[in-house]
């Protein structure tokens, strides 16, 4: 791990405008993550779990504070500029896959690839669909996919390009249990292999506790950051 953190959040908030006042998202957000740590967000619905993800991506500004993502600061930033920095530093997983319908599924994963200019676009898209068991499935739509295959395919887009950081929001949300597992294994996988920096959104405390550490977010505040390697640890000496 650097010495520097690859994710800096300072006194992040995030106050909406609504007719009956406004909304205050996120109060207060102050959160440091390092390279290759993986850190798992939970809380109620509502708390500001996908808000700060999206915050963290660029998606979204806040109305106070600063964001810092591999040591560059989003402030003065406009939306190209935002687009140019995901593209080369961020993988995104949505819980609704977010696939264009019209495309197979090695063009979708080919998609963040082309845009970096990069020649090779689909022999990569096609070692990225084999890696995560779709090889044989390359060429169908979304349409022809079942869930569990439609976020394969947006797991691969996701890490085509080999992002030093991956938000995955809700990754499972839409899937049975089984499913839900394999793409959590994925996910993980991808991360040991490439010492990839993840965020994972999810209302799963057991899919969490799998992450470095564990950040609770309550009415738009962290609530009970915990470490689970230190809880790790204890329980093996225990043993």
């Amino acid at each position: 791990m650097t010495s520097s953190p690859i994710i800096t959040l300072e006194n992040i908030y995030l106050t909406l405008k609504s007719d009956a006042g406004p909304v205050n998202i996120l109060r207060g957000i102050d959160l440091n993550v390092s390279e290759g740590e993986t850190v798992g967000i939970v809380g109620p619905s509502g708390s500001g779990k996908s808000t700060l993800m999206s915050i963290m991506a660029g998606l979204e500004k806040p109305s106070k504070g600063s964001v810092t993502i591999c040591d560059t600061p989003f402030s003065g930033k406009d939306e190209d500029d935002m687009a140019r920095f995901r593209r080369d530093n961020i993988g995104i997983v949505f819980q609704s896959f977010h696939l264009v319908p019209t495309m197979t599924a090695i063009e979708n994963v080919a998609i963040p690839l082309e845009l970096a200019g990069r020649a090779d676009a689909f022999e990569i898209a096609e070692q990225k669909l084999i890696s995560v068991g779709l090889g044989a499935r390359a060429t169908h739509y979304p349409t022809q996919l079942s869930g569990g295959e439609q976020q394969r395919v947006a797991l691969a887009r996701a890490v085509a390009t080999q992002p030093r950081i991956l938000l995955a929001d809700e990754p499972t949300g839409n899937l049975d249990g089984k499913t839900g597992e394999l793409i959590i294994n994925q996910l993980f996988d991808l991360h040991d292999g490439h010492n990839t920096t993840m965020i994972l959104i999810t209302h799963d405390e057991g899919l969490a506790a799998r992450c470095d550490r564990t950040i609770r977010i309550e009415d738009g505040k962290i609530a009970a950051p915990q470490d689970n390697r230190e809880e790790m640890a204890l329980e093996g000496s225990q043993t």
